[in-house]
């Protein structure tokens, strides 16, 4: 009986143990920042109200802040309007994203997106987040979508004069690749290391924990320099 009360205890202090990285430990990692790098945010309204100066005074020292902006044809984020302000309020550098739909034309979605987020010459570039996970359940052929991700891009960087930030989910790489035809500056993912290919910003956690914000948010690193380039 002891032998099984000793493994059910041992079992118990792992569980404790793995719940204690998960909360308190993991969503306060942060790697290493080398030459030229940032950390930094994306934000939407998933995140509620965020009390942006305690952001910025976050121990960490956020330097920027990706902001949804838009998705599809109509939908606009509710609190885009008052995360962009906040923001550059509080010091920070910010950047407009807008999700892109697998169920509308791209330029439709373009102008959607300059509605509500128009050129501004001191923000970092736009970025146009590209996942399959919260899409819509259409999946049209690589040639179709790539035409209307290309008459997207062509539309936004007209008006900001700037090359647009691909965010590339694996997903949608697995079935739309979109890297090796393009030259745009990558948002890549990895939870597990920085990525092995060429990047300008990394999210590298999907459940940080920042001063300023209730509940969990993406964290990043960015080569702002490399940012501003484009």
């Amino acid at each position: 009986m002891r032998g099984v009360l000793g493994v059910a205890l041992a079992v118990a202090m792992l569980a404790a143990a793995a719940a204690a990285w998960w909360f308190l430990w993991y969503p306060n990692d942060r790697p290493s920042l080398r030459a030229g790098e940032s950390y930094g945010l994306d934000v939407s309204n998933h995140q509620g109200p965020i009390d942006w100066p305690t952001v910025a005074a976050d121990d960490d020292d956020l330097a920027f802040a990706y902001i949804k902006a838009t998705e599809g044809e109509t939908f606009v984020d509710a609190r885009f309007a008052e995360n962009w302000a906040g923001a550059e309020q509080a010091g920070l550098q910010r950047g407009a994203y807008h999700f892109f739909t697998l169920c509308r034309p791209g330029l439709e979605q373009a102008e959607n997106f300059l509605r509500t987020a128009p050129p501004v010459a001191s923000a970092l570039p736009p970025a146009v987040d590209l996942e399959l996970a919260g899409n819509c359940s259409r999946r049209p052929s690589t040639a179709a979508v790539d035409a209307e991700l290309d008459a997207f891009l062509a539309e936004v960087e007209a008006a900001w004069g700037r090359d647009v930030l691909l965010y590339v989910g694996e997903d949608w790489e697995d079935r739309y690749p979109v890297l090796e035809r393009s030259q745009r500056p990558r948002w890549l993912v990895s939870h597990v290391g920085r990525p092995d290919t060429t990047w300008t910003v990394w999210q590298f956690l999907w459940v940080g924990r920042v001063d300023g914000i209730d509940g969990r948010v993406d964290v990043n690193v960015a080569r702002l320099d490399d940012l501003d380039a484009r």
